[in-house]
């Protein structure tokens, strides 16, 4: 070991150089790069950049599905009268002229999915906030047809879960229109959950 120790100070380049004991000696395969998954980009929109007719248009397509959730709130209107009718005074005289108009439900579904969703004169925001109002809306239909299937009736354990669903519903429809209208006044994006993921796959 001394003396191979001094040939190496002596004339290293003469030594040939030995693989480490531990080390493999076999090439080393090369790996494939990690690429993670990327999520879908969201519609962002700050309120310096969105348009005050982009706001107002979003805004007022929510309003759409609000006055056709206002039927599930028929126990509350009668147990709570004087809570929910101040609350709800404010918008009572647009909710009259859109239940005055025929079939007003059919023609502002066409109204906002073939003018509003399908035109795209529009911007991206206001056709993602059109299209959330317009699934918004279809989802409220579901509720109506099983309660038409099974026919709960006025008394028993099928009542009583028709008047929590409908109180649940008409809370969340009130809450979603609430926080779409301030984003959307706002110039921001809201994103409804059960919703949000439905609307971004038109697009």
């Amino acid at each position: 070991m001394a003396s191979l120790s001094l040939l190496r100070i002596a004339n290293p380049t003469r030594i040939p150089t030995l693989p480490h004991p531990l080390r493999s000696t076999l090439p080393t395969p090369t790996l494939r790069r990690f690429t993670p998954h990327l999520k879908p980009l969201k519609i962002s929109a700050s309120a310096s950049s969105t348009p005050v007719p982009d706001r107002l248009i979003s805004a007022a397509a929510y309003f759409f599905p609000l006055f056709n959730g206002l039927q599930y709130g028929s126990f509350l209107f009668q147990q709570y009268p004087r809570i929910l009718g101040p609350i709800l005074g404010p918008i009572l005289p647009f909710f009259n002229a859109y239940r005055s108009i025929p079939y007003a439900s059919y023609v502002a579904f066409l109204a906002l999915y073939v003018g509003v969703v399908r035109n795209e004169g529009f911007s991206r925001y206001v056709r993602f906030n059109a299209m959330q109002a317009v699934v918004l809306d279809v989802l409220l239909v579901v509720p109506l047809l099983i309660q038409r299937i099974f026919s709960p009736g006025r008394s028993g354990i099928g009542f009583n879960l028709t008047v929590i669903g409908y109180n649940f519903l008409f809370c969340f429809v009130v809450t979603c229109f609430v926080y779409s209208l301030v984003h959307s006044v706002l110039g921001k994006t809201p994103y409804l959950p059960f919703v949000a993921d439905a609307a971004g796959r038109q697009f």
